[in-house]
């Protein structure tokens, strides 16, 4: 079966119907228009310029929100033909699913939620939604409101990685990818879009996550986890031959599974240690040297997405598509993620300098919010300007402060911030 065919008209729908294309134009599916979309939107443009772990604008090697999407993008999209769905769709729900992320990652995320508290918080994977499906402007309805790039509801569900509203949102737990220490809720739609949501959720009881979702979800957890590593090594900061295993094991508690016995992650080192391209010689900066970094980097995305693939399979006999099934994660392979996770948290995350400059960038976005919350629709960009002019009160126009500084990069909300308090 073609895995188009998994995919109803249902899920092929969009907001606003659209007409096909002209008949010499290029014959696409539905999801391969919605991944030409993402990939052509400003707001993937300006992931370029957007901090992962450390700055972008810090060293031109690391990795930054849009190589993150990329590569996320490529796991996600493997493992999704791999089981046999609509691989489009898990790709572009991984190219988008950082597009709401704002200046300086989670730690941007953080002042935000804390700011935005009396417009609904900020939340950055429901930001994404609010760009696909009213920021980003492409395709507007009958009423003249803009509805995003019109993406269809296989595409925008995958999208969705926490599909619940504020209210149901569980109390904050351990810390985000990038080492930031949760203080806020995890939820994916802000209250004034739950229409959408309501849209792109139709026949769907609960808030469990369609199989696209989760594959993104993983694709995420691996791709970071190894990419951390990969640039902690490369960056000098980590050295896998000579780990303090007892140091790391408190952080990946502290952080990621509180549940782990020092025993059971010993146990969990020790067979990543016998994956053949594990290093047993330092790292030194040399050709043959990226080049087994490279090839470690390969070995443990096949290694995960391997194993998830077999234990989904072993669950389930699909169709691996929407709510027909759900992916799988060994215990095992959950705890080899933590493990990489946790070399990357101890010896670069927790690092001193890093720890400083987020604390810089916080202070800066607080006084960017205060300043345009101040000058209002002059010091605005005009789409956001229009905005400010149709809100009808004050916690309106603060949703479209943030909705403003939360477009920025991090070289622009400095400039930004620069200007304003020259004025």
């Amino acid at each position: 079966m073609d895995s188009l065919d998994l995919y109803d008209a249902s899920a092929r729908g969009r907001i606003v119907n659209e007409p096909p294309k002209r008949v010499d134009a290029p014959e696409r599916t539905p999801f391969e228009r919605d991944r030409a979309r993402v990939v052509h939107a400003a707001a993937s443009r300006r992931l370029a310029a957007k901090t992962q772990v450390v700055g972008p604008q810090s060293d031109d090697f690391v990795r930054n929100r849009l190589t993150h999407s990329l590569e996320v993008a490529q796991v996600a999209r493997d493992l999704s033909r791999a089981l046999g769905s609509q691989p489009d769709i898990a790709e572009t729900a991984a190219l988008a699913h950082d597009m709401g992320h704002p200046p300086f990652g989670h730690n941007g995320e953080r002042v935000l939620a804390e700011l935005g508290e009396g417009c609904g918080g900020f939340e950055g994977n429901a930001q994404t939604l609010r760009l696909l499906t009213r920021l980003e402007a492409k395709t507007f309805d009958a009423d003249g409101r803009s509805v995003g790039l019109n993406l269809t509801r296989a595409t925008l569900d995958a999208c969705t990685k926490y599909p619940w509203l504020r209210a149901q949102a569980d109390g904050p737990v351990g810390v985000h990818a990038d080492g930031t220490r949760r203080v806020t809720v995890k939820f994916g739609v802000y209250d004034d879009d739950k229409p959408v949501f309501d849209w792109l959720r139709s026949g769907v009881a609960g808030t469990g996550q369609c199989l696209e979702a989760q594959v993104m979800d993983l694709a995420d957890d691996v791709a970071y986890s190894v990419h951390d590593i990969e640039d902690g090594v490369a960056a000098e900061r980590v050295e896998l031959t000579t780990i303090d295993p007892a140091a790391v094991w408190a952080t990946v508690r502290d952080w990621y599974r509180p549940d782990a016995s020092d025993d059971e992650l010993d146990d969990v080192l020790a067979g990543l240690r016998t994956q053949g391209s594990w290093p047993t010689t330092p790292y030194d900066g040399t050709r043959r040297s990226l080049a087994a970094l490279k090839n470690l980097t390969s070995d443990l995305i096949g290694r995960f997405c391997g194993a998830v693939q077999h234990a989904t399979f072993a669950a389930s006999d699909g169709p691996f598509a929407r709510y027909a099934a759900d992916l799988v994660v060994p215990r095992r392979t959950q705890l080899e993620i933590a493990v990489l996770k946790g070399i990357a948290a101890h010896y670069v995350m927790q690092a001193d300098d890093r720890v400083a400059a987020m604390e810089r960038q916080r202070e800066l976005l607080a006084e960017l919010v205060a300043l345009l919350a101040h000058r209002g629709p002059e010091a605005l960009e005009r789409p956001f300007a229009d905005d400010w002019a149709g809100a009808g009160d004050d916690n309106g126009r603060l949703r479209v402060v943030i909705d403003q500084v939360a477009s920025l990069t991090d070289a622009s909300a400095f400039a930004w911030h620069r200007a304003l308090r020259t004025v």
